[in-house]
């Protein structure tokens, strides 16, 4: 590698890991602020994981078709785009003092995320060189740490003495900042899939199959849920049909059958995030209501798990170059599920030192287990499905965060209703916390078994 090719790795390094920070910092920034919003506009139980669920939503619907979109006309332009949108979306949620607009904006946040999440991994994987590729993505995965460390500190500061809008002003003058980035000093398109056909029709009934499943997840235990979730299912099957028949499929259902790392890979991601994701969350509440905890101290205390995911994923995605990643990461699914396990305990007089120490345990499984898992998915495709293989990777980390955060509100559905928490509540809370967490351990050693699973040499 020349002077040259080694200055352009390091800035797209730079650029992909700064966007990488943004979009986690966003959604764990977020979460912190959530008892204010709803203070603010009076939001109940439900609706308040309605807010964080419509970025995820969202999210997820656009991921792979944008990231198809990226493979035929250019990841680079989806990429500028998506950081532009992004920003708008978030300043405009910070002048837009209503409920309705809230979650609206919200949604429209997690389509402009999309086009983020549906390139920058794949801009990433196609400029580094084979023997540093684990390297490289253990850095950009610390830098999705920082933000998800950063994020629940400095939006607890933010909105403890400017209100939680400040976090939004913040989020939308580093997108702007990122677009510039991108749009000056970003050299190439990436075009791997130039001339193929966009799969318009498979991307609406793809669309259609997660809006179904998710609806119908936020009805439950209502009856209800009952008919958006059955007909969630027959499209998901209609949809796998269609794709298999199609020339330019949006997404390639061959990849899954006929690749086992793939398939397997993509599996555990879903089931890791399914697993951890909605911790903040349920913590974010556990210590401001039941410990009676500042935003600012609340948010230090969730610090902790990804400042231990900063620290340890460079060194997992380098160890990844040198050993089976199939192992490091059923490693780290199984320190996961003992953080999970030990949450499951915890209730009004536990102890600050033991939530911090099952957060670490469980940042520690997660830094283990992100880096490898994506350098074992990444490296099993060729370099014309890296965009589909980066979208795909995305969606299963947002379908995995969208069922977890749909897990923790069926829980608070059947244990709190459509009730704003009071202390009058804060028993139940206490139960739906512990619950959710006894699900969550369940999962997590659903992923242990299929990370093993996964046992070929790579």
């Amino acid at each position: 590698m020349n002077r040259n090719e080694f200055l352009n790795l390091r800035l797209v390094i730079f650029i992909v890991t700064l966007t990488s920070f943004l979009t986690p910092f966003n959604s764990s920034s977020f979460n912190i602020a959530l008892p204010n919003i709803s203070k603010e506009f009076n939001l109940d139980a439900i609706s308040m994981s309605w807010a964080s669920s419509a970025f995820l939503l969202t999210s997820a619907i656009f991921l792979v078709p944008f990231g198809r979109i990226a493979d035929i006309y250019g990841r680079k332009k989806i990429f500028f785009i998506g950081t532009i949108f992004f920003g708008i979306s978030s300043m405009f949620l910070g002048i837009y003092p209503s409920a309705s607009y809230l979650i609206f904006l919200r949604a429209f946040q997690g389509f402009s995320s999309a086009m983020i999440f549906g390139t920058g991994i794949a801009i990433l994987v196609s400029q580094s060189p084979t023997e540093s590729k684990g390297s490289i993505l253990g850095i950009n995965a610390a830098s999705v740490y920082i933000g998800l460390s950063t994020g629940p500190y400095i939006g607890g500061v933010l909105t403890q003495m400017f209100g939680w809008r400040s976090i939004l002003y913040t989020i939308a003058m580093v997108s702007f900042l990122s677009s510039l980035l991108i749009l000056f000093f970003l050299k190439g398109e990436w075009r791997e899939a130039a001339g193929e056909k966009f799969d318009l029709f498979g991307s609406i009934i793809y669309g259609l199959t997660l809006f179904l499943l998710m609806y119908g997840f936020s009805l439950l235990p209502s009856i209800e849920s009952v008919t958006p979730i059955v007909f969630g299912i027959i499209s998901f099957f209609y949809f796998i049909k269609f794709e298999l028949n199609c020339e330019y499929p949006l997404m390639d259902i061959r990849l899954f059958l006929k690749n086992q790392f793939f398939a397997l890979g993509n599996f555990t991601a879903l089931i890791s995030f399914a697993s951890t994701f909605a911790v903040t969350f349920l913590l974010s509440l556990y210590l401001q209501y039941l410990k009676g905890l500042s935003p600012q101290d609340a948010g230090l205390i969730l610090m902790s798990s990804p400042i231990i995911q900063a620290i340890i994923a460079p060194l997992s995605g380098r160890l990844s170059d040198k050993k089976e990643p199939r192992k490091i990461a059923a490693l780290g699914m199984g320190f996961s599920s003992l953080g999970l396990g030990s949450l499951i305990f915890i209730n009004e007089s536990s102890s600050t030192i033991q939530i911090v120490l099952s957060l670490c345990i469980i940042g520690l499984g997660l830094a283990l287990f992100g880096a490898p898992n994506t350098n074992l998915i990444m490296s099993s495709v060729e370099k014309r499905f890296f965009g589909i293989a980066s979208s795909t990777l995305g969606t299963m980390r947002l379908l995995g965060q969208t069922l977890s955060q749909s897990v923790a509100m069926m829980i608070f559905a059947i244990y709190l209703g459509r009730t704003i928490i009071t202390p009058q509540i804060y028993s139940q809370l206490e139960v739906a916390i512990q619950v959710s967490f006894i699900l969550f351990f369940i999962f997590s050693i659903i992923g242990i078994i299929a990370s093993l699973m996964n046992s070929k040499k790579n």
